[in-house]
């Protein structure tokens, strides 16, 4: 599907009009908007992060809707990351969509390619092969026309003033359903409807990324602290 397809089917939507009018909405409602307005080409992104876990809980529990859900596997994931994801494939009937660098199955293959510890030389380059360019081939290869986010406004400053929904560089539907809740919102929910998620957040970790660059955060630190600590970067390319 090219920009200027996806561009035409997206254009019909009044972004500030949605906007103002999703501030009062809950999560479910946004969701149910976004599968009543796009029929076909509604995708999750998912890290499996807490947030990411009621996103789906929504989807498939509440609403009954399996969307794809696109996981990008960069092979530094922590352990418990991926006994989540198998869990949840089973628990959900999940529609799981992963994508990963081409031709590598493992850390040893990446390192071979790569070098030891790319993201201390180049995290740009981390970044683009294990995340950006195998999520831009997911959306491509679904035919994304609207991807839903866990993004959250009090994760960071840099996500402080993000919208509902916003337009990606292809003129995709960006859904941001979680956008004016709080941490504590997202908690309230999972001991509410018993929503699974990664064992890692009861240890230090609100926000989980790749093994070897995703630290514990300390009490007053901003929850996505401990993600590239060190190295000045608050995103890791795909939201920017």
């Amino acid at each position: 599907m090219t920009a200027s397809t996806i561009s035409t089917q997206t254009s019909e939507f009044n972004l500030e009009q949605l906007n103002q009018q999703f501030e009062t909405a809950t999560p479910k409602e946004i969701l149910a908007w976004s599968i009543e307005n796009i029929p076909t080409g509604l995708v999750q992104t998912s890290a499996f992060n807490v947030d990411d876990m009621i996103i789906t809980h929504i989807l498939y529990t509440e609403l009954k809707h399996p969307v794809p859900v696109i996981f990008l596997d960069t092979l530094f994931h922590f352990p418990q990351t991926l006994e989540l994801v198998a869990k949840t494939k089973e628990i959900y009937n999940l529609d799981l969509q992963t994508y990963k660098t081409p031709d590598l199955d493992s850390r040893e293959a990446f390192i071979a390619k790569y070098g030891e510890a790319l993201w201390d030389k180049d995290i740009t380059q981390f970044h683009h092969v294990t995340k950006i360019e195998p999520l831009m081939r997911g959306l491509d290869e679904l035919n994304t026309v609207a991807w839903i986010t866990g993004r959250r406004r009090d994760q960071a400053v840099t996500r402080a003033n993000m919208p509902f929904v916003e337009l990606d560089s292809q003129g995709r539907l960006k859904v941001n359903p979680l956008a004016n809740w709080t941490r504590k919102d997202s908690w309230a929910y999972v001991a509410e409807h018993g929503v699974i998620y990664n064992p890692l957040h009861d240890q230090g970790y609100p926000s989980i990324g790749d093994e070897p660059i995703t630290t514990r955060v300390a009490d007053g630190e901003d929850e996505r602290a401990g993600r590239w600590r060190g190295t000045g970067k608050t995103e890791c390319g795909i939201h920017i």
